[in-house]
């Protein structure tokens, strides 16, 4: 009897491992099954973030506008935050690692990030590296005065909002050819972006012709808001070149301080990547001759804001500009 109850025992032991062992295997087979499959059900690779276009730019102007136009079909990373001058910008061993990680690369061009040439040449031929600046019309590109032999063009397209939005048909027709899949939601981003930009444009216009006219007058750190001149109807004056790596001295000083003197020009403007020595110098020198320069802010030129500000977006930062320009020359 004993022995029955034993082996009666010891048959249920077995059949409890069996239907154990069998309910494993069909939640490994199920979970098998659910990874094979997409967020949208079809086979292929699971998503996920790991299935989201890895991106890395070195402007955050560029990060912003590649962050709008992909959405949630990319993870963006700006290499030159809040502050940062991309003239004089050198990769670190921790940039080259996140360039060499991305899917995409997205560049401004124009020799504005000077340093990273051979970095972009190295990667050409491993990925897709692009420069946003690339469609734009050469008749559209201002001339740097400073540049030596071959033609340097201003690399500042960003700050005509009608320049830019050339750069989000590059940005989008290279997620587009990256990432056919996800190609009608690039485009239909891409669009609804372009509107606000082409409400940001008239915007400025109409703010920048609230000045008197002969208040139009822009005058900052270095020569980065030409194409912004041009296309909301200031003149603009910049005590550096177009790239911040050019030297100036006491002659460029006094004449910028003469030009201030003789317009009457009651305010100049300091710019987050730029350090304001150079301006003050300018201010105090026209003050000596009688004149009175005071700061009319501080405007953004080759970096935006903090995150999570409105000046840390493309569109901020540009509306930021346009206000403080006109609540300090009108």
């Amino acid at each position: 009897m004993k022995k029955t109850v034993k082996a009666n025992s010891a048959v249920r032991r077995w059949i409890m491992t069996v239907v154990f062992l069998t309910m494993i295997v069909g939640l490994v087979s199920a979970c098998g099954d659910e990874g094979s499959k997409g967020t949208d059900g079809n086979s292929g690779s699971a998503k996920g973030d790991d299935s989201k276009l890895k991106i890395t730019t070195t402007t955050g102007m560029i990060a912003d506008t590649v962050a709008n136009v992909g959405g949630v079909h990319v993870e963006v990373e700006g290499l030159m935050g809040p502050g940062i001058d991309p003239h004089l910008f050198k990769a670190s061993q921790g940039d080259v690692r996140k360039l060499d990680g991305a899917d995409l690369i997205f560049y401004n061009g124009l020799h504005l990030e000077g340093k990273m040439g051979e970095i972009f040449e190295r990667l050409e031929g491993k990925k897709p590296v692009v420069a946003v600046a690339s469609k734009v019309e050469g008749n559209n590109l201002l001339n740097d005065p400073e540049g030596q032999g071959e033609a340097i063009h201003d690399p500042h397209i960003w700050f005509d909002v009608k320049l830019w939005m050339s750069a989000v048909e590059v940005i989008r027709d290279t997620l587009v050819e990256a990432d056919p899949d996800h190609a009608e939601d690039y485009k239909k981003q891409a669009a609804q972006y372009l509107e606000e930009m082409e409400k940001l444009d008239a915007y400025a216009k109409e703010q920048i012709a609230t000045i008197p006219e002969k208040s139009r007058v822009l005058v900052t750190a270095h020569d980065a808001f030409g194409y912004f001149g041009n296309a909301y109807g200031l003149t603009v004056r910049g005590l550096q070149g177009m790239n911040t790596m050019s030297e100036f001295g006491s002659r460029d000083v006094a004449e910028l301080r003469d030009y201030l003197v003789e317009n009457k020009i009651k305010a100049v403007f300091i710019e987050s990547s730029v350090s304001t020595d150079s301006i003050e110098s300018v201010i105090e020198g026209a003050g000596k001759l009688g004149h009175k320069v005071v700061v009319g802010g501080e405007l953004f030129s080759d970096a935006m804001g903090e995150a999570g500000t409105n000046e840390g977006t493309y569109l901020g930062m540009v509306k930021h500009n346009v206000d403080t320009i006109v609540n300090a020359l009108k």
